[in-house]
């Protein structure tokens, strides 16, 4: 079976069968066609390379391919992580091959490579509190802009998720509501006091029929007819806003929506949750995930220490 056919037939397999999201079926479709490109290319033997001839040699020279060569005119070099999500959607594919009864080579022979600790960037309570008060909440945009904020700080959703949220399965009075995260799985996530006031004012400034919890008032002019889709916001739009207001509240550091994620589990740690509690609340599939916040363990560890060690009590 050629490359090609091989990657659309596992697509189907990963659409129909295994359920998955189509955002996680855009990023294999990506991964694959990547390297599906990468390998035609090296081999020059254009659409006819064969699934089949795909060997331990040719994994390890893209690997290297892309460690070394890769360099995106817009974001550079491809980190560890983002090299070890192209081998991963690699030993999926092989993996769904093999139960095919296909004879290629094993996922087990893809290695990925060994990452460092991850740093996890979160904002200071101060710095918190300045991008929260940022917004014009004079405007329906800055009360729209505040609420999103808000309620990104207090649910701790992807920004994925956000933009997908409608109003009627937002229950703002009982402060809680379902969200579809990774993998389709649905989760519990809650709204602060705060969170439920200014989402309450922005939903009762809005005059429009429309489902999409939060819309645009700018940007390029529809074509057509109005739609919840041609107006809700998108992901990139959520970015630049952030972005917009962490200039505005004098925050030198990088700033985006995943920022405000790792935010709402380090408060939620450093006033005394539990790392099963806030896996939970973030949708993490495995603790070990969760267990990036070591941050506030290390304060903890430290505060601990000052308390009870005898040789602080001179």
């Amino acid at each position: 079976m050629n490359l090609h056919e091989a990657i659309l037939r596992f697509l189907e397999y990963c659409d129909l069968d295994r359920n998955l999201s189509q955002n996680t079926i855009r990023m294999y479709d990506y991964y694959l066609t990547f390297f599906q490109k990468w390998i035609e290319k090296e081999e020059k033997k254009g659409t006819d390379f064969k699934v089949e001839n795909v060997d331990e040699e040719q994994i390890r020279r893209f690997r290297l391919y892309l460690s070394r060569d890769y360099f995106n005119q817009y974001k550079g070099e491809l980190k560890k992580q983002t090299q070890n999500y192209f081998l991963v959607a690699l030993r999926s594919f092989f993996r769904y091959l093999i139960k095919k009864k296909l004879s290629v080579i094993s996922p087990e022979i893809i290695e990925l490579g060994k990452l460092g600790d991850r740093e996890v960037k979160f904002l200071e309570e101060n710095m918190l509190t300045k991008l929260l008060q940022a917004p014009d909440t004079k405007k329906i945009r800055g009360l729209r802009d505040k609420a999103i904020l808000e309620v990104l700080f207090s649910t701790g959703l992807r920004v994925s998720e956000l933009v997908s949220l409608n109003r009627d399965k937002v229950n703002i009075n009982e402060g809680e509501f379902a969200v579809m995260g990774k993998g389709r799985k649905l989760r519990l996530v809650f709204l602060t006091t705060s969170a439920k006031k200014w989402l309450n004012e922005y939903l009762h400034a809005r005059k429009d029929p429309y489902q999409a919890l939060f819309i645009r008032y700018s940007g390029p002019k529809i074509k057509g007819e109005l739609t919840d889709q041609s107006l809700r916001l998108t992901t990139r739009s959520i970015e630049r806003m952030v972005d917009k207001y962490k200039k505005k509240a004098g925050i030198l550091n990088h700033l985006t929506p995943h920022v405000l994620r790792h935010s709402f589990a380090t408060d939620l740690l450093n006033h005394g949750a539990d790392l099963r509690s806030v896996q939970e609340m973030l949708g993490h599939k495995n603790i070990s995930t969760t267990q990036i916040y070591t941050h506030v363990t290390n304060l903890r560890l430290r505060e601990t220490h000052k308390k009870y060690h005898s040789g602080n009590k001179v």
